[in-house]
């Protein structure tokens, strides 16, 4: 082999002299020229979670016309990495080792690896990991400059108001840390019914935060920008979860037309001590250990309705071991009543939140036919307390 070792301060020396659009190929040019690795290349998740992209390389024809190699998840060996979180060998048919590793940053998972070497001995499988993680958080860096990582997740055309929409979520669907484990998915209506998720990790607080826009298309992407963005400021403002309410409620009043269900949530990290904010939206689902149970919150008026309104924080606790699930309407109306939601939800008890939600989302979008309805959007978060056992750490995901 042509070196013994990944020099990684190197490599990321590399990729930051290197332009944006450049960064994934020096990993593969680092990983070719330390290992005679061939066939080096990442492939992103796209946005619904059904397909893997392939990058073309730079320079290439495949990129410059903008165009992709697309592989279907669902029984790839993609999808098994991506969900076991564990790197996949194989032999290649000529003598050599196929390797496929997981490109994940705090749970979110970014894509995979996929490379060939002429053997896999500990010393290259170390190697390949590493790069695998410095990959995650080149991307995530480099994404910040150009659109090539936006367009490679792109598998159907997005309308206007998709993109709207598609702006005001987080960058990350999953986040990890000491104390929960987090993944939110959402599965837009064919016209876009408002739906919209959103996370803030602070120093000793988690928020989190799922609403739904009145209407359709681009008038409810619109309504939904506001009240995201008026959440927004107030949580930066260090307002807690009624003063995001009240920032909400009085943006779309002097704003816009319309009203906007929500459902605002702050987790103390360091004690699991919940504030709810229930404006119009379905009740949350809690699971300990073998029991599920709807959380009968009072629920006050949606943000924008033409009223007087005045909302409540309602408390509860998260022990270590609860399993909390947000959803809107969409996941439970109209043809997405045909799934057993609970059921759904007590059989996954055992997988990582990201399986959770992929697996959920989907058997909505299945029972609709693939045409939805409504937007439906889940988010559920995993409370690990001050265990600090989380399920990368513990190794659960199937």
């Amino acid at each position: 082999m042509a070196g013994k070792s990944l020099d990684l301060d190197e490599v990321l020396r590399a990729a930051e002299d290197a332009a944006p659009v450049e960064s994934v190929d020096v990993v593969a040019r680092s990983l070719e020229k330390r290992f005679s690795a061939t066939e080096v290349s990442f492939l992103f998740v796209d946005l619904i979670g059904q397909e893997a992209v392939r990058l073309p390389r730079a320079g290439t024809a495949a990129r410059a016309r903008g165009v992709a190699e697309r592989v279907e998840l669902a029984g790839s060996v993609y999808d098994r990495v991506l969900r076991s979180q564990r790197p996949h060998q194989e032999d290649d048919g000529e003598g050599g080792c196929r390797m496929v590793v997981p490109v994940t940053n705090r749970g979110d998972c970014i894509g995979v690896l996929d490379l060939v070497v002429p053997r896999a001995d500990e010393t290259v499988c170390d190697a390949v990991a590493h790069a695998a993680h410095a990959l995650a958080y080149i991307v995530v860096t480099d994404r910040r400059f150009t659109d090539l990582y936006h367009w490679g997740r792109r598998t159907t055309a997005v309308s206007l108001a998709a993109e709207i929409q598609h702006q005001l979520l987080p960058s990350a669907c999953c986040c990890e840390a000491a104390q929960f484990t987090l993944a939110c998915g959402l599965v837009p209506a064919d016209d876009i019914g408002g739906d919209t998720y959103d996370y803030a990790l602070n120093q000793d607080r988690l928020y989190l935060s799922i609403t739904d826009a009145m209407g359709h298309d681009t008038a409810s992407a619109m309504l939904a920008t506001l009240t995201v963005n008026a959440l927004r400021r107030a949580r930066r403002a260090a307002e807690g979860v009624l003063g995001q309410a009240h920032a909400a409620h009085e943006a779309i009043t002097e704003h816009a037309r319309g009203m906007t269900t929500g459902q605002l949530l702050c987790v103390t990290l360091g004690t699991g001590e919940c504030e709810l904010v229930n404006a119009g939206h379905p009740w949350p689902l809690r699971a300990r250990g073998a029991r599920l149970e709807e959380l009968a919150v009072k629920v006050d008026l949606p943000f924008g309705v033409p009223a007087p309104v005045t909302y409540e924080v309602q408390r509860f606790d998260l022990e270590p071991g609860d399993r909390l699930v947000l959803i809107t309407d969409g996941m439970t109306e109209r043809c997405s009543a045909g799934v057993d939601l609970p059921a759904r939800i007590h059989d996954t008890r055992a997988e990582h939140p990201r399986t959770v939600v992929r697996a959920l989302t989907g058997a909505v979008h299945d029972a609709c036919g693939g045409s939805m309805p409504d937007d439906a959007t889940i988010m559920v978060l995993d409370w690990h307390g001050g265990s600090g056992r989380r399920h990368s750490d513990a190794g659960a995901d199937s």
